[in-house]
């Protein structure tokens, strides 16, 4: 009996403890806030290039990422338009396949600036700054909070540290993170997107492209870069790379 009061008594206290110190998410409206509105209009090209009815279903696809996924700092404050800037880099890469929504992420990490392999902000190789977690860090993201909102400041870049680590992520839902988004590319599609990418990769590595860099890294690389350029400045892909 004695045993059993004290196991009661330890999980009483496990409860207090879970509830008084769990991390609290802030409250999502039900309804987008006009103040959000005039957020997104300000800082992302994306959205204000939409109709009325887009930025609609734009909108309710931003409150039911942010219902879903916490966004924290770390020993950086984090306020709307940092969660807004978060919520429409995932928002963007999925929006032209409704329904669909991240299945393998629970938490974004903002980091005030560049980081390394093992998440410190300290230290040499201090470069990284987005990174989808593994390991302990499974279900999470990390993301710079200055390289997060430099993607969004300059509507004539072909970067986007944001949209980047989402296009991995959706990337990743498969099993693989290989550049061939199986779970939203349609079969027949597979083998032809395979031998443009490794087309690209070999003209970038040549010098003969204008596709960052980064991009000939390796096939998983390269979807995460053209993905940035096709979403930050489609008309200019569309004319330099059609194919």
């Amino acid at each position: 009996m004695n045993h059993l009061l004290i196991t009661g008594f330890i999980l009483l206290l496990g409860l207090v403890w879970w509830l008084l110190f769990r991390k609290k998410k802030p409250a999502i409206p039900m309804d987008f806030p006009e103040p959000w509105k005039v957020i997104l209009s300000e800082k992302v090209s994306f959205y204000k290039t939409l109709g009325a009815e887009e930025k609609a279903r734009f909108e309710q696809n931003i409150l039911s990422f942010l219902g879903k996924v916490t966004i924290s700092g770390v020993e950086v404050d984090v306020d709307d338009t940092d969660r807004l800037l978060v919520a429409s880099s995932a928002v963007i890469p999925l929006f032209g396949f409704p329904g669909w929504n991240y299945r393998n992420l629970n938490e974004v990490l903002l980091y005030k600036g560049s980081f390394n392999e093992d998440y410190e902000t300290d230290g040499k190789q201090k470069h990284i700054l987005g990174m989808v977690g593994s390991g302990s860090m499974r279900r999470m993201m990390i993301l710079s909070k200055q390289a997060l909102h430099q993607g969004f400041e300059n509507a004539r870049s072909k970067r986007n540290t944001g949209i980047h680590e989402f296009v991995h992520l959706l990337d990743s839902a498969d099993g693989a993170t290989d550049g061939i988004p199986e779970t939203l590319m349609q079969h027949q599609y597979v083998i032809p997107w395979v031998k443009e990418m490794m087309e690209e990769i070999g003209e970038i590595k040549r010098g003969e492209s204008n596709i960052n860099p980064y991009g000939a890294k390796n096939q998983a690389e390269f979807l995460s870069v053209i993905s940035e350029y096709f979403f930050n400045q489609p008309r200019q892909l569309s004319k330099d790379h059609p194919e």
